[in-house]
């Protein structure tokens, strides 16, 4: 799925509590936020049970290793959780827009038949104008993999949007 994850700032935007609050979620709760982050329950059990992190950078540290831990079905888990519908993408306007999205639309039906699982990619740094094509050219380009360096892509890119996402979570918590 294509999901546009901003990293925020140590500090967060102005009214958010921040890693503090993180850190003092019962259990439960911070579980449940976590699966917000990343669909693998061992993962977001993990990185609860390690609570409190002195920092951003430590609980990205313990996001990555737990993501790098994942075992198969851990990662079927989790790739379970992302979206099979994937959004409009911010920024995708103009001319020729409508046929992309439906190329698209084409080309995420045929990564699912050929990996059996959606298509993830972290667009982090990806200007908004360029987003579309970013998509398409990257699952153009990852239809190409054999099934196992596919494996490896995914979850690697499965990692980054944890990463973000759960940078937001810990910057933005209310």
């Amino acid at each position: 799925m294509p999901s546009q994850s901003r990293i925020v700032p140590p500090h967060g935007p102005p009214g958010c509590v921040g890693l503090d609050r993180f850190n003092s979620l019962a259990q439960d709760d911070t579980v449940a936020a976590l699966l917000s982050c990343c669909g693998s329950r061992r993962w977001a059990e993990r990185i609860a049970a390690h609570r409190p992190y002195p920092d951003l950078e430590s609980l990205a540290a313990a996001s990555d290793e737990a993501c790098y831990d994942l075992t198969p079905a851990e990662l079927d888990e989790a790739l379970a959780q992302e979206s099979a519908s994937p959004p409009p993408l911010a920024g995708a306007r103009g001319l020729g827009t409508l046929a992309a999205h439906t190329a698209l639309r084409a080309a995420h039906a045929e990564y699912e038949r050929r990996f059996r699982h959606v298509f993830v990619i972290c667009l982090d740094s990806c200007p908004d104008g360029e987003l579309l094509d970013h998509v398409l050219s990257g699952i153009r380009t990852r239809l190409g993999n054999a099934p196992d360096e596919e494996r490896a892509v995914t979850a690697e890119e499965l990692r980054r949007l944890a990463r973000g996402r759960l940078a937001r979570l810990a910057a933005c918590l209310p």
